[in-house]
């Protein structure tokens, strides 16, 4: 063996790199002129401007990458169950307050990303690349990036959910 020969991880654990196939992703798949339409979409929808949607380099990268990629999931996760999920951001269209106030409380902008169970969670990632699911229950940290996001949603691992002062006593 060359002893300069670096070993690399692969990027995606073997169950979510099946997934990821089997919902159409394949590496170095950049969708960018998609991603830009969505960018327009967004940008151009109405309502008043402390509520309008935010655009920002993450969240065009993760649309271009993983955009209109639909997961089929059901059954028992790791720790979970697992949940179909679509990442579309068209599908946070119309909550650009929801995403404005939790980015608010977060120090950081919000974009729409996709959805999970058809509509009963709001996937969004934010300007670092972390993604977030806001639902019913309240709102949930699946991971530092679109990757692990992914991998949390794929393999059905834990959800953290995000908690206020308030929320501790």
């Amino acid at each position: 063996m060359n002893p300069t020969a670096v070993r690399t991880q692969p990027r995606f654990p073997a169950d979510v790199a099946a997934a990821l196939k089997q919902a159409g992703w394949h590496p170095g798949r950049w969708e960018i002129r998609q991603a830009e339409e969505w960018a327009d979409e967004l940008a151009a929808h109405d309502g008043p401007p402390e509520t309008r949607h935010s655009v920002f380099p993450a969240a065009v990268e993760a649309w271009a990458e993983f955009g209109g990629l639909s997961f089929d999931l059901s059954g028992a996760g790791r720790s979970q169950a697992r949940t179909p999920f679509l990442l579309d951001p068209r599908c946070g269209l119309h909550q650009p307050r929801t995403l404005a106030d939790l980015g608010r409380a977060l120090g950081s902008r919000l974009a729409p990303l996709g959805e999970e169970s058809y509509g009963r969670a709001l996937l969004a990632i934010d300007e670092d690349g972390r993604v977030f699911s806001l639902d019913h229950a309240g709102e949930w940290f699946l991971g530092p990036s679109i990757d692990q996001a992914v991998s949390t949603l794929v393999l059905g691992l834990p959800q953290h959910r995000l908690r206020t002062v308030d929320d501790d006593g």
